[in-house]
């Protein structure tokens, strides 16, 4: 990977730090429902108290299940594990599962709990130039994962979020445009902390009725990054996203996946939405 001073005269590497946490899984699913009609009512009623037990085990491990809204699935699962291996366990749990046999996976979502730090990049890459410590040298190998250290130890809390415990989620991928005309990574680091931040600006007005975590899957799947909003009325979703459009860097530089919408449900809603 090229790390060498950025085109526009920083003489530091382009990339900001991240801190990294909980692996992160979603997965939606579309109901067979013609086949789940052709079972006895004992053997739904089976694969329901089964089905109903499993919630409850998957929520104390770091999962939650979501009826959808709209024509994108029925149930979206979402697994919040320490790393890939927990995260495979957890996808092969809900595939052993009999009501899996009348689900067919749409789509799913692999990322990692991420947390940004232009702010803390800027300060540590400036200081250490200014003291002429050569980018990627040992000094500056040691002062940045200490600079990291600090951050993870910090931050943990928010690396490793527990599953809120709201009653809608809204889930979408996205992107930072790179075309021919904007190109968000090749704008100063300073530039781009400066939108991140006017956008986060946003975010905190909406702190006591949205919980966002932010996922980064650069690597690991289609797009950039995954954003989860959770809250207890969703219209607040259209109110968040639309102001966010207006930030320069959503308007700018954002590219945007498909939407999705659900609502929470526990082992006592299966029966009620499953009936037929």
């Amino acid at each position: 990977m090229n790390m060498e001073p950025h085109q526009s005269g920083e003489n530091f590497p382009p990339v900001p730090l991240t801190i990294e946490g909980a692996s992160v899984l979603h997965q939606m699913f579309r109901l067979k429902w013609p086949a789940w009609r052709a079972q006895s009512l004992v053997a739904r009623s089976e694969l329901l108290a089964a089905a109903s037990a499993f919630v409850d085990q998957m929520e104390h491990a770091g999962s939650a299940l979501f009826s959808l809204l709209g024509h994108k699935g029925d149930l979206m699962w979402v697994h919040f594990r320490s790393d890939f291996d927990a995260l495979g366990d957890a996808e092969r749990c809900v595939a052993r599962l009999g009501l899996s046999d009348f689900l067919d996976q749409t789509t799913s979502y692999v990322s990692v709990v991420e947390l940004g730090l232009y702010e803390s990049s800027l300060k540590v890459y400036s200081s250490l130039v200014e003291r002429g410590v050569a980018p990627h040298s040992e000094e500056w190998n040691a002062a940045i994962e200490e600079t990291l250290a600090r951050q993870r130890s910090a931050m943990r809390p928010r690396l490793y979020p527990e599953m809120p415990a709201h009653k809608f989620i809204c889930f979408y991928p996205m992107d930072r445009r790179r075309g021919e005309h904007k190109n968000w990574y090749q704008l100063p680091m300073a530039e781009r902390q400066r939108q991140m931040q006017e956008h986060g600006e946003v975010g905190r007005r909406y702190a006591g009725t949205v919980k966002q975590i932010i996922t980064g899957s650069i690597g690991f799947d289609d797009w950039e990054w995954g954003v989860d909003l959770f809250a207890e009325d969703p219209l607040v979703f259209k109110q968040l996203i639309y102001e966010m459009r207006f930030d320069e860097v959503s308007a700018v530089y954002a590219l945007f996946g498909s939407f999705y919408v659900g609502r929470r449900i526990h082992s006592g809603d299966l029966e009620k939405m499953l009936a037929i």
